[in-house]
């Protein structure tokens, strides 16, 4: 089955300042629960709570700077370059850096708030 997605569903993001998901695929828009993509536009000073979500999580960066929290190391992932986050594994995404990020994220299988699993 062919499916076109002629727009993608805005979803309300989790954290401070006003990023945008624009979800092409997955549970909202598609229907999808086996993946889910989404293009997020992150500003300046954004950052959502530390999870530990129950999905692989492929990152691809196209504008700006993307940092990433683990329990060990904090990675700048800047544009043209990809990150994958495992299952089950303690992250924190942010942008603290001037012009933010925008960014293409999938999931596998497709985010949900149930399964995501972040900190109080």
């Amino acid at each position: 089955m062919i499916q076109i997605i002629s727009n993608p569903s805005i979803i309300e993001a989790v954290g401070t300042k006003g990023k945008i998901i624009e979800e092409f695929f997955g549970r909202v828009n598609s229907k999808t629960s086996d993946i889910s993509i989404a293009r997020m536009k992150s500003p300046q000073g954004w950052e959502e709570p530390g999870q530990k979500p129950e999905f692989d999580e492929y990152t691809v960066v196209l504008k700006g700077t993307l940092k990433v929290e683990t329990k060990v190391e904090e990675y700048n992932v800047i544009a043209g370059q990809g990150i994958l986050t495992e299952k089950n594994e303690w992250i924190k995404y942010s942008t603290p850096y001037e012009g933010g990020a925008e960014y293409i994220a999938v999931c596998l299988p497709a985010f949900s708030p149930d399964i995501v699993h972040r900190d109080e």
